[in-house]
């Protein structure tokens, strides 16, 4: 051991660079003390290195459970080197000060959302000593330089070959520290509270900046991405995703991922403005697009299957922002790729089956809820009419329900042979959104007779069924549930046209 040397301890589960990391350490005078696997990879590479247990003259034990939670080491690292007493202490003690801790964890979220590992596995996974290094070394960031991270090795050696390692850099690794640690405590908190099925105590969330976008909803407005949306996401553009993008391209990929395979949605404004479902992708996005093409244009589209050269030329006749699809054949990404200003999306992860709680800020403190992920079945249909549904009619009943759930309240979606011919949503009177539906359907030319209406919300008078009756509708999909119930099945046994009731509300705001 020696003395005049400067001392860095390294214990790491991501060896990525280390080697890299401990050659100039040692070029710059550095002793490395090290931990098990760590101090293996390094002797293993050619480099010298003093084991924890030497340096403490003590082992590691319990299977390494303990190994750097000892006097001589969290001394060294806490130490202040400019205040007497603790030189004194020091001295007295044999203890020696560590100018570096070098400390990533062990990735216990890897392994605890891995449902084939075991609890126990899971359990030995969670980082004792690691954390406990990196909060010290933190807290005395005045002295002690701290590295969470392989990104951040090349600033580090940048800057101590610079000898530019000064008090400001030291507290911005603090910085980076204490929000790794405190996002891997909230990791494990919230497995906890998942695997053990826990009432919900407290809000954690503690998430990197991923991406900085260049504004928000507006240009006025910074905005950021924090936490793991390209795990869903694979983007091929060099077009930048913008705020909104990010908003539409949630909204989309969810409303397809419920209507199926070869289904198409066309979002503009968190609003579908046309859906459908057929015998093709190609075929889905041109009924998709027929209910509004002029609301498409700007907008985002989405394909519940892969897009191909043909569908991709027929893409290219509108600008749209972004083109979301589960794959890519042949050169569609090439000839989507003519629109410079176009952004080309894979999906690679399920966002329904792993997105389960949505979060919205709120003075003070933030609303939480589950997400929307209801879908109504043909044995939620109560047919409360005298007039019964068709199998056709069901069938348009259940994807018009669907896509509703997607769209703004008021919402009211009107459909025939798995598509949406008219869409009313986000107004304050579902009336309303019912002659918008009504309107945008005349105006790209459909015929509404036969058609199939989904509501979000139950009718609060029968005006809404006069309506949907006058311009040819033949049946009704709602909730129910309103104290005027009865009037607006009686509009519809007047009018002669099937309506049902599910007992499923699906507001969006």
């Amino acid at each position: 051991m020696e003395k005049n040397l400067k001392k860095a301890l390294v214990s790491v589960s991501d060896k990525t660079d280390l080697t890299k990391l401990v050659e100039v350490l040692i070029r710059n005078n550095f002793e490395i003390i090290a931990t098990g696997s760590t101090a293996k990879h390094l002797k293993e590479n050619g480099y010298a290195c003093v084991e924890i247990s030497s340096y403490t003259a003590f082992p590691e034990i319990f299977d390494g459970r303990v190994k750097t939670l000892h006097p001589k080491v969290f001394g060294g690292i806490l130490m202040r080197r400019d205040n007497f007493n603790d030189l004194k202490i020091a001295e007295e003690n044999n203890i020696f000060p560590i100018d570096l801790v070098c400390v990533n964890l062990y990735p216990f979220e890897k392994y605890s959302s891995n449902p084939e590992v075991s609890l126990e596995i899971k359990i030995e996974n969670i980082d004792i000593g690691g954390p406990s290094l990196i909060r010290a070394a933190a807290k005395n960031y005045k002295y002690v330089c701290v590295l969470t991270n392989p990104s951040q090795y090349e600033e580090f050696i940048d800057r101590l070959e610079k000898n530019q390692l000064d008090e400001r850099y030291r507290a911005k690794l603090a910085y980076e520290a204490f929000s790794h640690t405190n996002s891997y405590d909230a990791t494990i908190s919230t497995f906890f509270e998942n695997e053990f099925n826990l009432e919900k105590a407290a809000f954690r969330i503690s998430l990197p900046i991923t991406k900085k976008l260049r504004y928000g909803e507006n240009p006025h407005q910074e905005a950021y991405i924090a936490g793991n949306l390209f795990e869903y996401f694979e983007i091929y553009s060099a077009k930048e995703i913008s705020y909104n993008n990010v908003l539409d391209l949630i909204c989309s990929a969810s409303l397809v991922e419920d209507l199926g395979y070869k289904s198409c949605a066309i979002i503009k404004h968190n609003n579908p403005c046309g859906a459908a479902i057929g015998e093709s992708e190609f075929e889905a996005y041109t009924k998709a697009l027929s209910c509004d093409p002029v609301s498409a244009f700007g907008g985002i589209v989405a394909i519940n299957g892969k897009i191909d050269e043909k569908l991709a030329e027929k893409l290219n006749d509108i600008f749209l922002e972004v083109v979301l699809a589960c794959d890519y054949e042949g050169k569609a990404i090439e000839i989507l790729s003519h629109k410079k200003n176009r952004r080309i999306v894979k999906q690679i992860k399920s966002i329904n089956k792993n997105f389960k709680e949505e979060y919205r800020s709120i003075p003070g403190g933030v609303l939480i809820q589950q997400r929307d992920l209801s879908k109504i079945l043909e044995e939620n249909i109560k047919v409360v009419t005298k007039k019964n549904f068709t199998k056709e009619q069901i069938k348009d009943a259940l994807f018009a329900a669907v896509v509703a759930k997607s769209v703004k309240s008021n919402a009211i979606v009107f459909a025939k042979n798995g598509q949406t011919i008219g869409i009313g949503a986000g107004q304050m009177s579902r009336i309303d959104s019912t002659k918008i539906a009504i309107m945008k359907a005349k105006e790209n030319g459909f015929d509404l007779k036969g058609s199939v209406v989904a509501s979000d919300a139950f009718f609060p008078f029968a005006d809404n069924v006069y309506e949907i009756a006058k311009a040819g509708a033949v049946a009704i999909i709602q909730p129910g549930g309103s104290v005027r119930d009865e009037d607006s099945i009686k509009a519809c046994d007047e009018l002669n046209i099937a309506m049902a009731f599910t007992g499923i509300r699906n507001f969006k705001h």
